[in-house]
């Protein structure tokens, strides 16, 4: 199921709409047979739109939608009447999705907020009628320009999920069970690697009617930035997390170790991933007394802050949510 619901870049095919061609007619009364050149501009071709909408999480529901034309502007005519402006398609999308040109790789576009309109590609402009082109030594010109061209070609809407905290670790961590005891989320939890292939959102409920959003992500391996496992598909959904909790279990056989991978991955994805706010969980911590404890907290690094909790008992899950909203909001 996971795999048909959540769908994070499509491949689709645009042209916006030519705009419509100056009208070259000339004003003729009962009076005056040669009044003079009136034709209109014509109306500029429909732009293809993006539209923020906070209600979408995927980009599912343009599966199929591969071809996406825009209307032409119509032409202009007589009395110097503009032809009507094409039809602009609006095209809705989630939050944190990116609009790409497929051959140049350029980004042209990002929807952050909830009913942001970005005019992705733009209709052809009308063409002038042959009423702007008179001048006192040449007063009836026999011409008017043609509407531009729309824009066409193949685009790529990619999807990066937006949220506060991102769960990061190897699989089978407990960042699933994580999330579906600090959240309404139920994500897939089995007791097997990879359980989780898509990001799985959800919100956490704070003191005094405050929440903030956590973002379940896939498990990272190592080799990851080189795009084993997941890869890169994984990995980009980070970009938009300004705060990662990296899950480690308790039963590792070792905790540094885990954490340099992880850590590593990030900065050979992308360097700019450290300069996010870090902070560590050791999962599983039912499995520890007291001594255990003491003895993995002094083997993680100083500088990164860190807790422990378990999802089995709810022991250290009041903690860590200070912790993650301290972290946010510091």
């Amino acid at each position: 199921m996971e795999r048909s619901n959540f769908v994070d870049q499509i491949r689709i095919f645009c042209r916006s709409g030519h705009g419509g061609a100056g009208s070259r007619h000339f004003m003729r009364t009962k009076f005056n047979p040669t009044a003079g050149p009136d034709g209109g501009d014509g109306g500029r071709g429909g732009h293809i739109v993006l539209r923020g909408n906070r209600n979408l999480w995927t980009l599912l529901h343009m599966r199929y939608f591969k071809n996406v034309h825009a209307e032409d502007g119509r032409p202009g005519d007589k009395n110097n009447m503009t032809g009507r402006d094409g039809k602009d398609i609006v095209l809705e999308v989630p939050l944190g999705t990116l609009a790409l040109d497929e051959e140049t790789g350029e980004k042209e576009g990002e929807i952050l907020e909830d009913g942001q309109e970005v005019v992705w590609i733009r209709g052809g402009r009308g063409g002038l009628g042959n009423s702007h082109f008179a001048t006192p030594t040449h007063q009836a010109p026999d011409y008017a320009q043609p509407g531009e061209s729309g824009i066409e070609g193949w685009k790529i809407l990619e999807l990066k999920v937006l949220a506060d905290v991102g769960l990061v670790g190897f699989p089978n961590a407990g960042k699933s069970t994580l999330l579906s005891c600090i959240t309404a989320a139920k994500p897939k939890i089995a007791d097997y690697a990879f359980t989780t292939l898509t990001p799985q959102l959800g919100m956490v409920e704070y003191r005094d009617g405050r929440s903030f959003c956590v973002a379940d992500l896939p498990g990272i391996i190592e080799g990851a930035a080189e795009g084993r496992g997941l890869g890169h598909r994984f990995l980009r959904h980070i970009e938009r997390n300004p705060v990662l909790l990296f899950v480690i279990p308790a039963d590792s056989q070792d905790h540094c170790k885990e954490l340099e991978i992880l850590h590593g991955e990030l900065e050979r994805y992308d360097e700019a991933l450290l300069d996010k706010k870090f902070i560590i969980g050791i999962s599983k911590s039912d499995l520890l007394d007291e001594e255990l404890r003491k003895a993995i907290a002094r083997e993680l690094p100083p500088g990164i802050p860190h807790t422990f909790f378990s999802s089995l008992d709810g022991q250290g899950l009041p903690r860590l949510k200070d912790l993650l909203w301290e972290t946010l909001n510091c």
